[in-house]
């Protein structure tokens, strides 16, 4: 056991990043070099226990089938009718379109689960439908940016099913934990732009098409096919993991199937789009487990070096008490977004924060709501935000980073506002997880 060895993984792991290595293998590095110093030429018999932990771990298995189902949404066409919906009701708001965005992201989120793949497919509907009506580029900018990163925090989303199973509580609980702060999130977005627009119209004006001027039987013609079927499908797979019902692989199993049979009853469904779907969830699925093991791997030997007593010794010499504690653990997972894959992030920070956090009697629940709004956060903050680079790889050519950057600001603003929330009122996040999961 050597503590200045666990210490030294840390500067390792960043270095690697740096230059270029990937995530996985800039955890894995470290932790067979760290592994060697305390358990010898038996360091590759302790790595294969984090490497089977990873591959052996039931809750881990949901994510493919999370990620599925949305790749199945984002292919299918279900997306743009969607969007559609939202402009025919939401349009003629001030900054209206950009309250559809918002609300899309929010729909998608649920659906799909997944990031990037959320913003993505907002930022390529909303882009050219908000500059046709001239709206700001900042405000275009934050608001996909914005909705994009939804995906963090609506459930079903994987990162929290990655959480749970690191911290050995319910993926259902979690999920219900994090859905008033997603909503009290969404309407806070909301909140904003309407309010901007209001105040100057010209950022975004009402929108008016004919399309927004249909009769209101054939709006809700509309909506019942393009809206009533995904909220069904959302329902389903929430329903049923927060009802206890089924486990988080069966419910994520469900909504893969209730996709499927979207795209089949749309007539969209094809041996290239499913060909195409299958590819995506087998990329960002390898992406994510091995990172996964990666993490294992390397927070199991700074843990064997002495790194979880080193970090239970600062704590304690910096006297800070479990609120500048909970402080200082949320700025450092923070940090951490801003260099690392959430995936890394989460691994890397809950074995090493939780058992410090749950001995001096935090919520698991609760804290673990804290930790996925700050990594939402780290996400949309620049200078080195991935949101902003997902938006920045479909932009059009007169959106400029300055741009980009500048919209962002105050939806950065609104999810501080959301943290501090759910800090003051933890019942946000811990009244629905005692209510709901299991009845």
């Amino acid at each position: 056991m050597n503590p200045t060895i666990a210490a030294l993984m840390f500067p390792g792991m960043f270095l690697l990043i740096f230059l270029g290595i990937p995530v996985s293998f800039s955890l894995i590095i470290p932790a067979v070099i760290a592994g060697w110093f305390a358990f010898g030429d038996q360091v590759f018999n302790q790595l294969y226990g984090g490497l089977y932990s990873a591959a052996t771990n039931y809750i881990l298995s949901a994510i493919p089938m999370f990620v599925l189902m949305g790749a199945i949404l984002e292919r299918s066409g279900i997306a743009a009718r969607l969007f559609r919906t939202m402009q025919l009701w939401l349009g003629r708001l001030p900054g209206g379109l950009a309250v559809a965005t918002i609300a899309m992201g929010a729909t998608f989120a649920a659906a799909a689960g997944v990031v990037g793949a959320v913003e993505v497919m907002v930022g390529l509907m909303a882009i050219p439908a908000m500059q046709r009506f001239r709206y700001d580029n900042s405000l275009i900018a934050g608001t996909i940016c914005a909705g994009g990163s939804l995906g963090t925090m609506i459930p079903p989303s994987v990162v929290a099913v990655v959480y749970a199973s690191l911290a050995q509580i319910s993926v259902g609980e979690l999920f219900a934990a994090m859905l008033f702060p997603g909503l009290v999130m969404v309407g806070l977005f909301i909140l904003y732009i309407i309010a901007v627009c209001i105040l100057d119209p010209k950022k975004g004006p009402r929108a008016d098409d004919p399309d927004m001027r249909l009769p209101v039987m054939e709006k809700l013609k509309i909506t019942f096919s393009g809206l009533l079927p995904t909220m069904l499908l959302i329902v389903a797979v929430l329903g049923s993991l927060m009802a206890g019902i089924a486990s988080p692989t069966e419910a994520a199993a469900v909504g893969a199937i209730g996709a499927l049979i979207l795209c089949i009853c749309y007539g969209r469904f094809s041996l290239g789009v499913m060909r195409e779907s299958l590819a995506i969830t087998v990329r960002i699925s390898a992406m994510i487990l091995l990172i996964v093991a990666g993490g294992i791997m390397f927070t199991g030997i700074f843990a064997a070096n002495g790194g979880s007593r080193l970090i239970q010794g600062l704590i304690s010499d910096m006297g800070l008490g479990l609120p500048g504690t909970l402080v200082l653990f949320l700025f450092i997972v923070f940090l951490l977004g801003f260099v690392l894959d959430w995936t890394a992030n989460v691994l890397i920070c809950v074995p090493l924060f939780l058992p410090v956090l749950t001995a001096a009697g935090v919520d698991p629940i609760w804290f673990g709501t804290l930790v996925i709004i700050v990594i939402q956060t780290s996400y949309l903050t620049p200078p080195m935000a991935s949101s902003i680079f997902y938006l920045l790889s479909i932009a059009p050519p007169d959106m400029k980073y300055g741009q980009v950057c500048k919209g962002v600001v105050p939806f950065i603003l609104v999810q501080i506002a959301t943290l501090a929330l759910v800090v003051l009122f933890p019942a946000l996040a811990t009244w629905l997880p005692q209510r709901v999961v299991g009845f």
